[in-house]
């Protein structure tokens, strides 16, 4: 797959924005605080859902505007023509266009356009709270699965509901807290159905990557020392990543589950919170069996996360299309060994989207140059050679 075509109206700091692509390396290269992060952020926005920068749409949203307008074209392995609009704003529902059509659920979109993005934000996925590892697993059973997009949003859903409910019972008693109880049985069950079915599909992509992970590491660090990956449920069982196996049984998941929950019943009462499930899972990482989170150096966390995103990009092309990568002011970070073997990457993949502030920083081949620059705080996108429009 390779996008044909990114339009950006009242996003970040473009007002309107237009740039047509060609399979192969693109190179957007401009000075700092140009608009080239903000560039490949709506794409990324766009494909799987959520920036890499923040949390809510509202910060994708030019100054002073109430919405900003993404739109992707794209063309498939196989030749198809993709289209994906999004609408962002505050206060309002975002609305999804694919090939013309409105979609009301984020399964409908998820997939249509496959990104897999590379950027210093990644460091945290290795030395960040757990919080960043479960999302990473999202992202990719996301694009992978769209229908795991659909099972993630039940299971939010529930846990809310699980969550409200506890919060309620702690101040009941009699018949009121008898009451509170069996509809908390009910949320529970709910709650270990969808939550087995996301355990299963993430220890699914750990042992999918863990094999692919090892290798890239030690090809991309260029070093011995072994690297390793668990998944650690809140259950208390920690299920070693192995390259063999394939999809688990959520039915001995869900046992599991139900059986950590009555475990820990009294306290959730206590408490108000739900404490166990996929929502408190961790992924861990060990590079010579040391937690990277802690022990890792930063040229080790580095090529660790560099490892977990061509992972990525290969466990997405098992399944449908090929996905394109976008490397963020990545090569600016690295030693020369990191970005040579970084580069020998860049040759297998089918499109990839690069920024760099410098061009002397990014050791590729035959790229199209994209030039971004600002003026009066708009930023305009021209193909090398061309000079760019004036602004609206």
């Amino acid at each position: 797959m390779h996008l044909t075509r990114v339009g950006l109206t009242d996003v970040r700091s473009y007002d309107r924005a237009e740039v047509r692509l060609e399979p192969g390396v693109t190179l957007f290269l401009g000075a700092n605080a140009q608009g080239k992060t903000n560039l490949v952020e709506a794409v990324l926005r766009a494909a799987i859902g959520s920036s890499h920068r923040v949390s809510g749409d509202q910060a994708l949203v030019r100054r002073d505007h109430d919405l900003g307008v993404i739109r992707l074209e794209a063309r498939t392995d196989n030749g198809r023509r993709r289209t994906l609009d999004v609408e962002i704003g505050s206060g309002r529902r975002t609305r999804t266009r694919v090939d013309g059509n409105d979609v009301t659920r984020a399964a409908d979109a998820a997939g249509v356009v496959k990104v897999v993005m590379f950027a210093p934000e990644d460091v945290a996925v290795i030395r960040g709270d757990p919080g960043e590892r479960r999302r990473f697993l999202d992202d990719l059973l996301g694009q992978r699965r769209p229908a795991y997009v659909s099972t993630r949003s039940d299971y939010d859903r529930v846990l809310r509901q699980r969550n409200q409910l506890l919060k309620q019972a702690r101040g009941l008693s009699g018949s009121s807290a008898e009451a509170a109880v069996a509809t908390l049985e009910s949320w529970t069950r709910q709650l270990v159905h969808h939550g087995a079915t996301l355990m299963a599909a993430r220890l699914a992509a750990v042992h999918a990557l863990s094999g692919i992970v090892r290798d890239t590491y030690h090809d991309v660090a260029d070093r011995p020392e072994p690297v390793t990956m668990a998944y650690e449920s809140s259950t208390g069982r920690t299920v070693q990543a192995d390259p063999g196996a394939g999809v688990p049984d959520p039915a001995p998941l869900a046992e599991e589950l139900r059986a950590a929950l009555a475990e820990v019943a009294d306290e959730e009462r206590r408490r108000g919170i739900t404490l166990v499930g996929p929502h408190r899972d961790d992924l861990v990482l060990a590079i010579d069996d040391l937690p990277a989170r802690t022990h890792a150096s930063q040229g080790e966390a580095w090529s660790l996360a560099l490892a977990l995103r061509v992972a990525t990009h290969d466990v997405l092309a098992e399944v449908g299309d090929r996905p394109l990568v976008i490397l963020d002011d990545v090569f600016a970070e690295l030693d020369l060994t990191r970005r040579r073997r970084l580069a020998d990457r860049c040759d297998h993949w089918d499109q990839v989207l690069v920024t760099a502030a410098v061009e002397s920083d990014v050791p590729l081949r035959a790229a199209h140059v994209v030039e971004v620059t600002m003026r009066d705080r708009v930023s305009s996108l021209s193909p090398r050679g061309e000079v760019a429009e004036e602004s609206a």
